[in-house]
């Protein structure tokens, strides 16, 4: 693209604001140079990437600030020289880097396969990193252990100094000496310990002088008595900074051996930071992503000019690229125009950028390959052109090289010259692009192109809105309708005498003033149909804000009345498995316990006791509760009030109160309701329904009759043996009724909860339950442990697993019983 179009349409800020939201010098420095792909598969990988980091910055950005410019530092150590610990710092701060964004990638669970691609190439560089850890300290100096030799020299200097600030001191102290001495004090110059000694007093305290102060009244003597210590000192000190220069000499080697992968990683993480830039500056703008067209139709939805304060810019409309390929626009001076076209220019160039557009959702732009831009009235004063010649000659040069897929913007085509030259100058120029098929917009006051362009396929009019009344622009795009000149309306506002005006009208053409009051009727009406369209779109948002609602609270519905049915049949199953094998040991019993004396009243009455377990059976088995085919067609010539019958649609049953022709008065619950014969099921006549139902009652009660009668006949063979069975059982199905699936143990220690546990499991196995919930919470975790651990041996448990998170995830577990 030319290199104008970016100062025209002042891309170079948008580089800036990119690069203010980078964290790095190496983001800056890709942000700062960014330019437009005119490849639609590289434009949509680049909008694809700034998606995932908007995504992944939703839940937090990675860590992005030990990132440091090594670009420098590895051209050093490839050079040879050391490294200073400063730069050593900078590279380990790199690798703290590396691997903190690596990490995070590697335990991110966005969706995010391109930004985690590129952080799974970075290369870690474990030793390299230790080996910098293990010589250098978090304050940015050498250790001391950084190696042995190292740690012996400043062992052995500390003791000499030690030693040296001992003999020193006990000179200071000393009689002799301290009353010739400036200040009682130790000092240190040029390396060596030195008191401050009077200067007539020089022959009284025997050394080296290594200063004086400014005043020549006071010598900085060292003793001789310490001047072997302070050379043992300043030997090792010398042999401390070959040590040190020889350690940063082997670490810049090790730095050097690792540059390939170094300088890999750093272009890694500035792409990473380059991504989360974008992201950022989407946030600021209130960004979101445009969809790209593969037809070359640009739709922006409600467009706002980045570089304009939010608080004041004015969202726009503009569409190109479908039913038309050019728009021209009209309207008075400062209404706009410019701006408008700039605000598409911008769009065109940020998006294959891969930046996010400050425009509504559901935008859509297409990849141009070119841009070309023709704005401004700046003379070109190096070549002695005018406004009129600069522009023409920026024209040629656009149309000797546009093509079928670019893009070009015209500000004031055909302005400088004389106005029905340029007029005509500007339709040919317009004729010729809309023959190359090059997407334009162009700006003009000329009124004959507002003519050209309804004449013209491929071209639409547009204008920028102007209030009349106020004498403002309202910076709307309205487009369809052409530009009304506004000068009548403006001059009789600002106070030009009406004989004026009126002169003025009657020079004006007459077709010229009818196409004028046309244009002033298509743009009410405009307005008119836009006020319309809002009011229709609010409306329809609104309905499909309601039906979303709906659906949701239905599903929710629909998912507990499933839950509780299946809940319901699965505890009624259990409940008459149990009751049958009870009941089954009963009838063994007495089977054995009697004499064959009422041998047929016996079968009789096990044969009726079987009969009922079967009717609850079937009733309580799976799949039967709830199904439109339960009982059968009411037959009006047998129906009887308290007859009961079944409702499918409600899933319900009810007892008749009143029959009225093929109308049913029913109770269901505490419920009345009128229903047609049609939608009811037979069930019964009076309670032979409901024994059904009672199986708990009727079964235990049938069983408790026969045993008793049995006790009252056998009183001497055992039958108060068989009668205190049978009473045990009616009382494991009390228990069993009582029975409950969960038990809440948090507060409890360890040992407490394996006694509470132990008990509750026993009354679970009793009451048939297959499945308990236990809820110990989540705490410190140790009270979860020892349950697990508990049911891990417990002879009773099949197997255990936590709960899901309706009944408390890791807060509770549910085990499976044998």
């Amino acid at each position: 693209m030319e290199q104008e179009v970016y100062h025209v349409l002042e891309y170079g800020r948008i580089r800036t604001m990119l690069a203010d939201c980078a964290s790095s010098i190496l983001g800056k420095e890709l942000a700062g140079s960014i330019t437009p792909s005119e490849d639609a598969a590289e434009v949509q990988s680049r909008l694809d990437e700034t998606a995932e980091a908007v995504r992944i910055a939703g839940f937090g950005a990675p860590p992005l600030g030990g990132i440091r410019d090594l670009r420098a530092c590895l051209k050093k150590a490839k050079l040879g020289a050391s490294l200073t610990l400063d730069e050593l710092m900078d590279v380990r701060s790199m690798l703290y880097a590396t691997s903190a964004v690596k990490r995070f990638f590697g335990e991110l669970e966005v969706e995010a396969p391109m930004l985690k691609e590129q952080a799974q190439n970075l290369e870690i560089l474990t030793m390299l990193e230790r080996s910098l850890d293990n010589a250098i300290d978090e304050r940015g100096e050498l250790r001391d252990d950084a190696s042995v030799e190292l740690s012996r020299i400043r062992r052995e200097r500390a003791a000499a100094e030690a030693h040296i600030k001992d003999r020193i001191e006990s000179l200071l102290h000393a009689p002799q000496i301290q009353k010739h001495l400036q200040e009682a004090i130790v000092t240190v110059r040029d390396g060596r310990y030195v008191l401050p000694v009077k200067a007539d007093a020089r022959r009284f305290v025997p050394g080296i002088v290594h200063d004086q102060s400014a005043t020549g009244s006071t010598l900085f003597i060292e003793p001789m008595s310490v001047v072997d210590a302070g050379n043992d000192i300043k030997q090792l000190t010398l042999s401390e900074q070959q040590e040190i220069a020889r350690i940063l000499k082997s670490l810049t080697r090790d730095i050097g051996k690792q540059r390939d992968a170094l300088m890999e990683n750093a272009r890694i993480l500035a792409e990473i930071d380059f991504a989360f830039a974008k992201a950022r500056l989407a946030e600021r703008m209130h960004a979101t992503e445009p969809k790209l067209s593969a037809e070359g139709i640009t739709d922006l939805k409600g467009a706002r000019h980045p570089l304009i304060d939010p608080q004041k810019v004015v969202p726009i409309d503009i569409a190109i690229g479908g039913k038309y390929k050019m728009l021209l626009i009209t309207g008075p001076n400062t209404g706009g125009k410019t701006v408008s076209m700039k605000t598409l220019g911008l769009m065109v160039l940020m998006a294959q950028s891969g930046c996010f557009l400050p425009v509504e959702q559901g935008s859509t732009i297409a990849v141009y390959q070119n841009v070309y831009a023709d704005i401004g009235d700046e003379q070109s004063i190096e070549q002695s052109l005018s406004t009129f010649s600069a522009h023409m000659t920026h024209i040629v040069s656009i149309l000797a090289n546009v093509g079928p897929d670019d893009l070009v913007l015209v500000d004031e085509l055909g302005a400088g010259t004389d106005p029905e030259e340029g007029a005509a100058l500007a339709m040919a120029i317009l004729e010729r692009l809309l023959a190359i098929h090059a997407a334009t917009v162009a700006t003009t006051h000329y009124s004959e192109l507002k003519t050209f362009a309804y004449t013209r396929a491929g071209i639409e009019n547009a204008c920028v809105e102007f209030d009349t009344k106020s004498l403002r622009p309202t910076y709307r795009l309205l487009i369809g309708i052409p530009g009304a000149s506004n000068a009548f309306a403006i001059s009789q506002r600002l106070g030009l005498a009406e004989s004026v005006i009126l002169r003025a009208q009657e020079l004006i053409r007459a077709d010229h003033a009818q196409f004028e009051n046309v244009v002033g009727e298509l743009e009410q009406q405009k307005m008119l149909y836009e006020q319309m369209n809002a009011d229709l779109a609010e409306r329809e948002r609104h309905v499909k804000s309601l039906e979303q609602k709906v659906n949701a609270e239905k599903s929710a519905l629909d998912k507990k009345k499933g839950d509780f049915i299946k809940k319901a049949r699965q505890e009624s199953a259990a409940l008459v498995r149990r009751t049958r094998r009870e009941s089954e040991e009963i009838i063994e019993s007495l089977k054995k316990q009697f004499d064959d004396q009422g041998i047929h009243a016996r079968q009789e009455a096990m044969q009726e006791a079987r009969r009922r377990l079967n009717e609850a059976a079937e009733k309580a088995r799976p799949g039967i509760v709830g199904q439109k085919h339960l009982g059968r067609r009411i037959d009006l010539k047998t129906l009887k009030t308290g007859d009961t019958i079944y409702v499918p649609k409600l899933d319900q049953k009810g007892s008749v109160l009143e029959i009225r022709g093929r109308e049913l008065t029913v109770q269901i619950g505490s419920l009345r309701t009128n229903l047609k014969v049609s939608a009811c099921r037979f069930l019964g006549h009076g309670g032979e329904a409901g024994r059904g139902e009672t199986l708990m009652n009727g079964a235990v009660a049938g069983i408790g009759k026969k045993t008793k009668g049995a006790k009252c006949a056998a009183a001497g063979n055992g039958g108060t043996g068989v009668y205190r069975q049978a009473r045990g059982t009616t009382e494991l199905l009390d228990k069993t009724s009582t029975a409950r699936r969960e038990i809440d143990i948090r507060g409890l220690m360890v040992d407490e909860a394996e006694s509470v546990l132990s008990k509750f499991i026993d009354d679970a196995q009793i009451a048939g339950l297959s499945e308990i919930l236990i809820i110990h919470g989540k705490g410190t975790g140790a009270l979860r442990k020892g349950v697990q651990e508990y049911l891990k041996h417990h002879a009773s448990v099949l197997s255990f697993q936590f709960a899901d998170q309706t009944d408390g995830g890791t807060g509770a577990t549910i085990a499976q019983l044998k």
